[in-house]
């Protein structure tokens, strides 16, 4: 028939099968003069070749899974590879139209590892030729082996010369460099224990490289020649007077001597145990969180116009323990919610609203207002529409028509559509946010429209 599939059934001895190699021979009763086909131009073209082991008996078939295929001569866009995947219109062609290549052609496909075979099996081989009318072979050979497919090549076993050359003398005799060769070949080729080691660390290479690859990139600014300063004279760029060096307020305690002002030495200086600021602002903003007003009143102000706090002794004590537990911010929220002051009663007494209306001396527990973003989640988790899948890009929310388009002048804003799948129940962190133009549900509940920065809100 124009197109067809070979299919042979032979008995083969018992222990592995490893390799498979067709032969294609050219006749000059085929197709095209002389050609491989029996119909056609001459060319012909193998689309798929499968093999399986078929036990003695009721014993389930065996079947080949075939990996890796070798030929001694490919036409352009038909390789050899193609015949382990069975695609439609695609295969291994060997330019048999051709009057001066047509000469025998070799054809190898392999599994990974042998396929060990019973006593009393038959091998089944399945030639497919199904990509195009006309391309069948006319006239072929199979042959197949049993030794390491690793070790196996399209013209046999295949063993490099210096290889060769190694094994021909007795291995007292052999020299370092044919030692070291064949040494190199057995890891290379034959598996084992220690091939499969070296794939198992090239894998886990790979995956940990396609992670890193996968990371988004951030700008990282290198620290460069250092620029003069000076004190601008009325502020006037033009008018410069003394020059001034980097470095940190006097009242402050200063970082190591010899040390260069560079960002490095600030980021360590604001989180090391001498700098006055940094754990108290961290840990004060918490205990706002959970309490609605922080030890400090004025959170975003810890200066000289900022309130005194309610509590000074608690609030170093709480940034000291913060740095010594290595700034672990879960330790430090489980320290609050835990604590007697953030679960005793919120109940008031008359006498108590009167002396303490704010609950500044903590006398009950905190009743606080949460921020619009705790409530929307709140809301959805309570009836059961929250989608508690973490990571993924941003949600596009409901918006009024039009809001966008008159906001976004650049990008691919403009014709917005809001998300319709179950996307848009996700946490609000995941939320869309245009500065210009914040989701409704949000602006509803007081929250900020974002286009100054602030540190609390009303």
């Amino acid at each position: 028939t124009p197109s067809d599939t070979y299919e042979f059934e032979a008995l083969i001895p018992a222990g592995n099968f490893s390799g498979l190699r067709l032969e294609v021979l050219p006749d000059p009763s085929l197709a095209g003069g002389g050609g491989f086909g029996r119909a056609g131009n001459g060319n012909i073209v193998v689309s798929k070749i499968e093999a399986e082991i078929e036990p003695p008996g009721d014993a389930k078939v065996i079947p080949v899974d075939l990996k890796r295929a070798e030929a001694d001569y490919e036409q352009t866009g038909w390789p050899a590879a193609s015949v382990l995947k069975g695609e439609n219109g695609k295969g291994w062609a060997i330019d048999g139209q051709v009057p001066d290549r047509r000469e025998p052609r070799h054809l190898a496909v392999f599994p990974e590892k042998p396929v060990a075979v019973p006593e009393n099996s038959r091998v089944v081989i399945r030639i497919r030729q199904e990509a195009f009318d006309g391309h069948a072979i006319g006239r072929f050979r199979l042959a197949f082996s049993a030794d390491e497919p690793s070790m196996l090549g399209v013209a046999g076993v295949k063993l490099p010369e210096p290889v060769q050359a190694g094994l021909g003398v007795d291995a007292e005799k052999r020299s370092p460099a044919q030692k070291a060769a064949i040494n190199k070949f057995y890891r290379d080729n034959v598996d084992g224990p220690i091939r499969r080691a070296e794939v198992a660390r090239e894998a886990a290479k790979k995956s940990v490289q396609a992670f890193k690859d996968s990371l988004p990139s951030a700008m990282v600014m290198k620290e460069g020649t250092v620029r003069d300063a000076f004190v601008l004279i009325r502020g006037e760029y033009d008018k410069r007077g003394e020059k001034v060096e980097a470095a940190l307020p006097a009242f402050l305690p200063q970082p190591p001597q010899g040390t260069k002002p560079d960002r490095l030495v600030l980021a360590k200086w604001l989180v090391s145990r001498d700098h006055p600021l940094t754990s108290r602002v961290w840990v004060n903003r918490m205990w706002e969180r959970f309490f609605g007003t922080g030890i400090v009143k004025t959170s975003e102000n810890f200066g000289s116009q900022a309130e005194y706090p309610s509590h000074p002794e608690l609030l170093d004590w709480l940034a000291a323990d913060f740095m010594e537990s290595g700034w672990d911010m879960k330790k430090f929220v489980k320290l609050l919610v835990t604590s007697s002051v953030y679960r005793q009663n919120a109940t008031v007494t008359p006498e108590k609203l009167a002396q303490d209306p704010t609950n500044r001396l903590l006398a009950r527990a905190p009743r606080i207002r949460l921020p619009g973003e705790a409530v929307r989640d709140a809301a959805l988790s309570a009836s059961g529409l929250l989608v508690p899948a973490v990571g993924g890009p941003s949600v596009r929310p409901w918006m009024p028509d039009g809001v966008w388009d008159e906001t976004s002048k650049y990008g691919d804003l403009r014709g917005y559509k809001a998300e319709t799948g179950p996307g848009r129940y996700r946490r609000t962190m995941y939320t869309v946010w245009k500065r210009t133009a914040g989701p409704p549900t949000m602006l509803l509940f007081d929250a900020p429209s974002r286009e100054t920065c602030i540190t609390k809100r009303s």
